[in-house]
């Protein structure tokens, strides 16, 4: 039984060790991080970057939009964009594997300055606050998740830079989600459920504390065990191009938002992860140093732009 399935909760780090400046704690943190991403894929992160004040503020202005009238928001949605920017209603994601939508709905916000050729990002009117703490946030976020790859490329012995170029004004998404109250629990169809098990699409995945509980990680001995950010820590997961990339080395790890007990149906859960893409033209070939003769390759070769396509068309956001 791999080391996977014995831990009941996901490891805890303090970003300042790889911070600091003490060459002891770098490589410690380093050493951990890997060790995190290797065995589970989850990892729990202090000193992130990201202030209560902000995340409050944060969740304030997601929620006013997200109690709005559905006639209002819909607004803001743009099929042509594939779901990459604005609004994306109830119903339209459905998880790779599973018949029945998510009961959620979400907005995406990406790069604040977009470049040639990247869609720019749309904010609702009548919430101002959601534009001013969104970018606060997706800069934020951004930076961290670049000191994250930073961490990680040592791990896989690459140049502490190498994913630098490759996020450059990146295809990074913050995707303030909504899992609207299921005002008749009855009438729900059989299955349905608020995230069904499914992958993140990117590198990593940046995580604040949710309204509620609800996230579940699946262990390798067939477990799902309960992840709840504590108030001074982010959640950190490796996504399925990083897992790519190191031919399953790191692991992306399946996830899921269950349904609350039924006393709880008719509460909002709101959660607002970011998803930290690298530019288009990546190239996710397996890295030699990831495959061996007890190792094969295991995924065909792909960029992020063509695996990001692939994935879009399988959620049923792109046509």
């Amino acid at each position: 039984m791999s080391q996977q399935s014995l831990l009941d909760e996901i490891p805890s780090l303090d970003m300042a060790d790889f911070t600091s400046g003490d060459p002891g704690k770098k490589e410690k943190f380093v050493e951990d991080l890997g060790a995190a991403f290797t065995n589970i894929g989850f990892v729990a992160i202090k000193n992130h970057g990201l202030s209560e004040d902000l995340r409050l503020k944060l969740y304030d202005a997601v929620q006013k939009f997200f109690y709005q009238e559905d006639s209002l928001k819909t607004k803001y949605e743009f099929p042509e964009l594939s779901g990459q920017r604005g609004y994306v209603g109830k119903g339209k994601e459905t998880a790779k594997g599973f018949s029945k939508p998510d009961l959620k709905e979400f907005y995406h916000v990406g790069q604040p300055n977009p470049r040639e050729g990247m869609a720019g990002n749309v904010f609702p009117a009548e919430v101002p606050d959601f534009e001013t703490y969104t970018l606060e946030t997706y800069r934020t976020f951004e930076n961290t998740g670049r000191k994250l790859l930073n961490a990680i490329a040592l791990f896989l012995d690459l140049p502490e830079d190498y994913f630098e170029d490759k996020i450059y004004q990146g295809d990074s998404i913050l995707r303030a989600l909504h899992y609207f109250p299921i005002e008749n629990p009855d009438a729900l169809p059989e299955g349905a459920v608020r995230a069904a098990a499914h992958g993140d699409i990117n590198l990593i995945t940046l995580l604040m504390g949710a309204s509620a509980e609800g996230l579940e990680v699946l262990r390798a001995d067939g477990k799902w065990i309960a992840v709840t950010a504590l108030p001074d820590q982010i959640i950190i997961n490796v996504g399925d191009m990083l897992d790519r990339l190191t031919n399953h080395r790191l692991k992306s790890t399946i996830h899921r938002v269950v349904n609350p007990p039924r006393e709880k149906m008719k509460t909002s859960r709101f959660s607002i992860p970011f998803f930290m893409h690298p530019r288009a033209e990546m190239d996710l070939t397996c890295l030699d140093s990831c495959v061996a003769s007890d190792n094969p390759k295991i995924y065909v070769d792909m960029t992020a732009g063509e695996f990001l396509d692939e994935r879009l068309r399988e959620l049923g956001l792109r046509k």
